[in-house]
């Protein structure tokens, strides 16, 4: 999953990006208004942190304008508390609302919430199966044991099963499991896949020559 933190205090920025990268979140920041908008309106993203206070434009401003274009989910993170703020913002197009200062394990929660209700999926447990992803926890069980999962392992099972049924492309992959940052190989997707498989079972995922991958539904 890939999610894009827009926050114009430098110290806060690091310490979010670098705790959902921990987190196995593929991550970008934007330090400004017009920054944010630019990537949220031309990547792809699994959900948007936008604090309202920022240089060029504020966050209000940006919501209304990524609205025209995207339905991306958008977790507002502020210091304003007041309740006409949260008000405006959820009416402006808001998904969600967090005051700082704010508890990491509360912000990741409503992430995975925000993210599980974009695929309509309302529980943190996704069965496969005899897979089941919980996305809670983000830990893969087959038959009840527990599989060992790298992280980019973990947030490719994670995309393909709340997208159960349907068709992915590769390109949507790399849009949604790779920042700005990552200078990938043109077969690193198949690896990935293929450990998946190794670990998950060679009919968990199928391929569809020349169109993408899909988890079948059901297997």
């Amino acid at each position: 999953m890939r999610i894009l933190a827009v926050e114009d205090e430098p110290d806060l920025l690091a310490s979010l990006l670098r705790s959902l990268r921990d987190e196995g979140y593929a991550t970008d920041g934007a330090a400004d208004g017009p920054d944010g908008l630019f990537k949220a309106e031309n990547f792809e993203y699994d959900a948007i942190i936008l604090d309202l206070m920022l240089p060029g434009m504020d966050g209000w401003e940006v919501l209304r304008r990524l609205r025209r274009t995207k339905k991306t989910p958008v977790l507002i993170l502020t210091a304003r508390d007041a309740v006409r703020d949260r008000v405006t913002g959820l009416d402006t197009g808001a998904d969600d609302y967090l005051v700082k200062p704010f508890d990491l394990d509360e912000l990741l929660a409503r992430l995975r919430a925000l993210i599980r209700r974009a695929a309509s999926q309302v529980e943190s447990r996704i069965q496969v199966g005899q897979v089941v992803i919980n996305t809670a926890s983000r830990t893969v069980t087959r038959g009840g044991e527990e599989i060992p999962l790298t992280a980019r392992e973990y947030a490719l099972v994670e995309f393909l099963a709340l997208h159960q049924g349907k068709l992915i492309t590769r390109s949507m992959l790399y849009d949604h499991l790779f920042d700005e940052n990552d200078a990938t190989l043109s077969n690193l997707l198949d690896v990935h896949i293929s450990n998946i498989r190794k670990k998950l079972g060679h009919d968990f995922i199928t391929t569809r020559r020349g169109q993408g991958y899909c988890i079948e539904s059901p297997l």
